[in-house]
């Protein structure tokens, strides 16, 4: 979850069997990676959509073109969010400021997907059980 400070979401795939991940065969932890990166494109995707624009159609500081995503842990973690230094402001979309409203487009996109991604994760590790 994204913390004050920072501009960027963690999807995890498998977080309460963290101890058990190493005996699952890696069918299964491929498939587990598969739904993670679905998951962190689709909150990716959401949050381009949702970025604030101004009256000439340009998003905030090109944050639609800077929103990334990183893997961890053989895919089963992804980041998604802004990390270049340089985008230190979308923060401040995202919560605000005492000037400013919050126009919040990360959290939105990872509420939009919390309900699929279980949902994802079961797919593809069924698919390998088949």
């Amino acid at each position: 979850m994204a913390r004050r400070g920072r501009a960027h979401v963690t999807i995890t795939g498998i977080a309460r069997l963290r101890e058990r991940l190493q005996d699952l065969p890696d069918e299964i932890k491929q498939a587990l990676a598969k739904g993670v990166k679905e998951s962190a494109e689709a909150v990716r995707d959401d949050v381009q959509r949702l970025v604030p624009v101004d009256q000439s159609g340009r998003d905030s500081h090109h944050l639609k073109d800077t929103v990334d995503i990183r893997y961890r842990e053989e895919g089963l973690v992804a980041d998604v969010g802004w990390f270049n230094p340089d985008d230190y402001y979308a923060v401040f979309l995202e919560y605000g400021t005492r000037s400013r409203p919050a126009q919040p487009s990360l959290h939105p996109a990872l509420e939009a997907e919390r309900p699929r991604y279980r949902a994802r994760l079961s797919d593809e590790v069924r698919k390998v059980l088949r």
